[in-house]
C-alpha cells in the first residue's frame, strides 16, 4: 500500500483530534482528543514501517504506546484529584491558581 494512504489517514485522524482538543471543555474529553492525537502518530509510524518493510516504526509505535498509557493514567488522576477538590471537570471552571 501506498504510503500516503497513511500519510492522509494520519492526518485526518490527527485532525479530529486537534479539533476536539480546541473545542472540548471538558477535561476527560481533552484527554481522549489527545489520545486520538498520539494513535494518529502511531498509525504513521506503523505504516511508513509496513510501506518500506522494517520493523522500526513498530518498535517506536509500541514505545510510544507504553509512554501514552502512563500518560493517561498520570492524566486521569490529576483530573480526578481536582474534581474531588473543585467538584468539577470543567477546563473553564478549573484555576487552582487562584486558590
Amino acid at each position: 500500500m501506498d504510503p500516503r494512504a497513511y500519510l492522509i489517514l494520519g492526518f485526518l485522524v490527527f485532525s479530529i483530534g486537534l479539533f476536539g482538543v480546541l473545542t472540548r471543555r471538558n477535561a476527560i474529553g481533552i484527554l481522549i482528543a489527545l489520545e486520538l492525537m498520539f494513535n494518529a502518530s502511531n498509525l504513521v509510524l506503523v505504516g511508513f514501517a509496513r510501506a518500506y518493510g522494517t520493523v522500526t516504526g513498530q518498535a517506536f509505535a509500541l514505545f510510544s504506546i507504553a509512554v501514552t498509557v502512563a500518560e493517561v493514567a498520570v492524566g486521569l488522576a490529576i483530573v480526578i484529584l481536582i474534581f474531588r477538590l473543585r467538584r468539577t471537570v470543567n477546563a473553564d471552571h478549573i484555576s487552582l491558581m487562584r486558590g
